[in-house]
């Protein structure tokens, strides 16, 4: 006989966990939707990983691999969707992602219909499978108990829309963080690829003054060092300090510079 799965409360999800802590976790973002980097970038140890299936070519067929070559790390993954879909999401819970950072939230509502997603009813709307990766292949005897508990949901603000509710979209429960996509924000600030433009910074912060004054954390992309550096100053509590596609082509391009002439 085989031997039964623990029970799913075994399993606690310490990332949220330190999350909800106010901990400072630093992550890097997965962009090559491959899980041989994804390993690479796991056994560093960072506290977290991106696998991103917004500006990536990953879907659930290569979420999966690359959650296998996450099992032995100590980094934390999370999944990126393309959108808020509750369809891509629940696949995605099923895969067996526990944390999730939700693209373009604009409003109150959108936050709620993101943490609606990661919910069995009659907390939200996610579909029921009784066997799926997530729960050991209906293995493990209290997963529909336990796994509610267990999902982070962080949401993106990364529009004037968005910077407007950033209070009430903090504010929304099952909201664990709010995540600054600085990027997007500064382009709809009218500073495409300047993020560090007076005005772009002006929003940020002001995001981070409305996220923290509802007692939520706050996350930032800043692959720029000292840009890191200044937003954990500022409060940032889940930082990602780049990124494997920046890794591989800043390292592959300093190689090339080094033996050959521009």
């Amino acid at each position: 006989m085989p031997t039964p799965a623990a029970p799913y409360q075994s399993f606690p999800n310490s990332f949220r966990r330190r999350i909800l802590a106010g901990e400072t976790v630093i992550g890097c973002w997965c962009s090559l939707a491959n899980p041989i980097t994804t390993e690479v970038l796991g056994v560093a140890g960072f506290d977290w990983l991106l696998l991103d299936g917004e500006h990536s070519p990953n879907d659930v067929t290569t979420f999966i691999p690359q959650l296998m070559a996450l099992k032995d790390s100590v980094s934390a993954p999370i999944a990126r969707p393309a959108s808020n879909n509750v369809v891509e999401i629940k696949r995605l819970l099923d895969a067996g992602f526990y944390n999730f950072l939700v693209p373009m939230v604009e409003t109150a509502d959108e936050a709620r219909r993101a943490v609606a997603a990661t919910r069995y009813p009659p907390k939200g709307v996610r579909g029921v499978s009784n066997a799926q990766r997530s729960n050991r292949f209906g293995t493990v005897p209290d997963y529909f108990a336990g796994i509610d508990e267990q999902i982070c949901v962080l949401v993106q603000i990364e529009s004037r829309k968005g910077l407007e509710a950033a209070t009430e979209i903090a504010s929304v429960e099952g909201v664990d963080g709010v995540f600054i996509g600085p990027a997007d924000l500064s382009a709809a600030m009218g500073h495409l690829g300047n993020s560090n433009h007076p005005e772009a910074q002006a929003a940020i912060a002001a995001v981070f003054a409305a996220v923290k004054s509802v007692g939520k954390s706050i996350g930032i992309l800043a692959p720029v060092e000292a840009d890191a550096r200044r937003y954990i100053e500022m409060g940032a509590k889940f930082v990602a300090v780049g990124s494997d596609l920046g890794v591989f082509r800043g390292g592959t391009q300093a190689l090339r510079d080094r033996f050959m002439k521009a």
